[in-house]
């Protein structure tokens, strides 16, 4: 017998407290698109994400994981009272790490799994060969992989050139570029000698015999260093032992974990196709094995549209696996499903990418994108999907296709809850929850949860005012160019030969559909261009990859913090210093969690997980630290200060007001100033980066260029920020932009359209013009949406 529950339509939520949430009570309806929206930090995502889809994977870990269930309720289970009717839940974040340069589309969303097992079962094998299994098909297994690049298509080596840019120079001045500066530098300058080689003279002094041993020998020679003794210093003899500047190049280029070490190795090396595989990543016998004619590389090669055309016309008997009977049918099975799942891709607007693109090159847009389509023909029914501003990155065009795709996953019987500021995407929710009314403490209500259309009646609701009050971009008289800057020819991935020419002293908007061009383009303006002064590059990588880099050890603030607190009595009488409180270094930190105000739980079959530090409860300092306060708080209590608050606690420090001001400005209010780099989304670390550069004295021209700086925010924070950039132009300097949002083109003075399309349909400039004079053109997609954005 059913009892009442069994036929409640919604998810109920009671009490949530997650984060800034109020102890909201809320009901959003099942198999419907459910739109969340608000400012950037008014809780939205703690209800979506933090509440929502939290308890959805605590109930899931709990069913299947009865070891960890204590576990897992100290650290994930989410604060609300109760939430009844909750389907399981699969979430759709928007991840920005940075993909492994084995990940490719095909990987992504597992095409490269279907098409290794076409070939492994419907291939045509040499006569007398072996059968090959599908993983043989894979550079990234060991049975794949090309023995010479390990798989990875290109082999990397070096010159003397290279390592040695500057001949006249000798060992010691520094004549091995590739050599790592510090005591490592030293060591190995030091190594050298001691085994009898001349560290003083030049370089193209030295025997032919002794450079090439020096640069290229893999010999690791142990020889015992006496270092010079220096004033005051006492060195004694160790043991060194050598490398040559060749080995170290291709170690750190290949094992390094930091990007920057890693960027520098690049620099003195060389990469080519694989002499072996010719860059096809796979072993002669996988590449002995065709399909339609062609090689499985050859395949993964071909852009998806054309790739679906040569499997169906092989599927109908055109040129498949012979074998007849069975190999046959299973050629027509499997050429099928394989057509019928890049369908889908194809359908989201991707048809232009390859099976073999790496996914570093991808936009986050397209990655998204990618991400979706798998889901779609993963054929779940009854699911509750949770996405993270999926029309991130997405040209209007592109977003009516994903609205496409989001009302299929609805009507295959699913709950699409979407966190999301894009107006087009909000007016097609069947159900609405706004909160607010604004960031952080100031937030945190539901202020409607209903259909879009009664929002209106919703005074509070900033929301409201966007949706229902917008009339046409307000007339703007365009500034006049102090100059121009002329780039290219630029051949690199889909651009051909690309000239185009950007204003200075304007704010320029770079427009287009995904993947046609835009991020490449702006990628060539270099501080080298004449005309540039200085160039600041402002991209949404993260400001850190630990929870020990945060908002205040970016902008210097934490400095100001710690001079603060070093100035107070209680500091002075016990002699603490500034290092006393930072969290970075030992002495006043809390040595349990070594300052990280948090633990590893390892649990048996699962990621590991952190709970809070048992001795510090997250504070990250020692008991004695947090004895000393200021103005009544002590070092933890400020760090966990809001922005907003904090420019009230430290309106009377003058180094705290600008660092603060320039994060109000760009509309960090409600971020706290410890919150780790890890927390902030894409969007937030590229406003503090522009707050970091808004806070520093200018002097001179400088061009800033942006990559999709709206992206994460709701349109009022847009306003925010666009008055940002164009005091910045109003102060001299030039702004590019790289830009979906039509409203901030409209209100450009520049707009350089590229496309039409994206991949090989895209790499040239469409239009360019002032934003009334691209509206107007024919070619592209932009014009349109721009023009609709003018009122036109």
């Amino acid at each position: 017998m059913s009892g009442p529950h069994d036929l409640d339509p919604c998810i109920r939520v009671l009490g949530a407290r997650e984060h800034n949430l109020r102890g909201v009570d809320v009901d959003v309806p099942r198999d419907a698109l459910v739109v969340f929206t608000g400012v950037s930090g008014s809780g939205k995502s703690s209800l979506a994400f933090g509440t929502i889809y939290a308890e959805a994977q605590r109930r899931y870990f709990e069913s299947v994981a009865p070891y960890a269930r204590r576990l897992i309720h100290q650290v994930g289970a989410p604060k609300v009272g109760r939430i009844t009717g909750l389907p399981p839940a699969v979430s759709l974040e928007q991840r920005r790490s940075s993909p492994q340069a084995r990940s490719s589309v095909g990987t992504v969303t597992t095409l490269s799994n279907s098409l290794r097992m076409l070939f492994s079962r419907a291939g045509d094998h040499p006569p007398g060969a072996e059968r090959l299994d599908s993983d043989a098909f894979s550079p990234n297994t060991a049975a794949g992989a090309c023995p010479e690049c390990h798989g990875l298509g290109r082999v990397h080596s070096t010159r003397e050139e290279l390592l040695v840019p500057d001949p006249g120079l000798s060992i010691r001045e520094g004549a091995v570029a590739a050599w790592p500066g510090a005591w490592q530098g030293k060591n190995l300058r030091d190594v050298l000698d001691a085994l009898g080689y001349d560290v003083d003279r030049p370089w193209r002094e030295l025997s032919r015999e002794d450079r090439e041993w020096i640069l290229f020998t893999d010999e690791r020679p142990v020889v015992t260093v006496h270092p010079v003794r220096e004033a005051g210093r006492i060195q004694r003899p160790y043991q060194g032992t050598y490398t040559s500047a060749r080995r170290y190049v291709l170690h750190t280029f290949a094992d390094s974990k930091s990007r920057t070490l890693r960027a520098k190795a690049e620099r003195f090396l060389e990469s080519a196709p694989c002499p072996v595989c010719g860059g096809s990543r796979l072993r002669p016998e996988a590449l002995a094995v065709t399909f339609a004619g062609r090689t499985i590389a050859e395949l993964a090669a071909l852009p998806l549209t054309e790739l679906a055309g040569v499997l169906s016309y092989a599927g109908e008997g055109g040129g498949g696996a012979g074998g007849g009977g069975a190999g046959e049918e299973t050629a027509r099975v499997l050429t099928a499903d394989l057509a019928a799942r890049i369908g889908t891709v194809t359908e989201l607007g991707l048809g232009y990418l390859s099976l073999d693109r790496p996914t570093p090159t991808l936009s986050p847009g397209e990655l998204q994108r990618l991400r979706l389509a798998t889901q779609l023909r993963s054929g779940l029914f009854g699911v509750v999907y949770v996405l993270d501003e999926p029309s991130a990155g997405l040209h209007p065009a592109d977003t009516e296709a994903l609205l496409v795709v989001l009302d299929r996953l609805k009507a295959a019987g699913n709950s699409v809850l979407v966190v999301e500021h894009h107006l087009g995407v909000v007016r097609r929710a069947d159900w609405l929850v706004d909160v607010g009314p604004r960031a952080g403490e100031h937030g945190g209500r539901v202020l409607h949860s209903g259909p879009p259309e009664e929002l209106r009646a919703v005074g509070e609701s900033v929301t409201r005012r966007y949706l229902f009050d917008r009339g046409a971009a307000p007339a703007r008289a365009v500034r006049e160019p102090s100059g121009w800057l002329r780039i290219g020819p630029v051949t690199r991935h889909n651009l051909r030969g690309l000239e185009a020419e950007l204003p200075l002293g304007t704010l320029t908007a770079v427009t287009g559909v995904s993947g046609s061009g835009k991020s490449t383009l702006v990628g060539e303006l270099t501080g080298d261009l004449p005309g540039v002064g200085r160039l600041v590059t402002v991209d949404q990588r993260p400001i850190g990859r630990t929870p020990r880099s945060n908002l205040a050890t970016y902008t210097g603030l934490f400095d100001v913090v710690r001079r603060v607190f070093t100035a107070t009595e209680e500091a002075r009488a016990r002699g603490y210093a500034a290092g006393r409180f930072s969290f970075n270094v030992a002495g006043g930190r809390c040595e349990t969690c070594r300052g990280e105000g948090f633990v590893s739980v390892e649990l048996l079959f699962l990621p590991s997980t952190y709970a809070p530090c048992p001795d510090c409860g997250g504070a990250r300092y020692n008991p004695e630290t947090l004895r000393v306060r200021y103005r009544g708080r002590n070092i933890a209590e400020v760090l966990d200060l809001t922005v907003e608050a904090a420019a009230e606690f430290f309106a009377d420090t003058p180094g705290a007001v600008r660092s603060l001001g320039a994060l109000l400005d760009v509309g960090l209010g409600h971020l706290r100033l410890g919150q780790p780099a890890t927390e902030l989304s894409g969007g937030e670390a590229q406003r503090i980066k522009l707050a970091a550069e808004l806070q520093r004295a200018r002097r001179g021209h400088t061009l800033y260029v942006l990559d999709e700086p709206t992206t994460g925010l709701h349109p009022a924070d847009v306003e925010v920020l666009m008055r940002q950039l164009h005091g910045l132009v109003d102060a001299g300097h030039s702004v590019v932009v790289v830009e979906h949002d039509m409203d901030v083109v409209a209100g450009a003075d520049w707009v350089v359209d590229l496309g039409p399309g994206g991949g090989d349909e895209g790499g040239r400039v469409v239009a360019a013009g002032t934003p009334a004079e691209v509206s107007r053109s024919t070619a592209g997609r932009t014009a349109p949406y721009l023009a609709a954005a003018l009122g036109g």
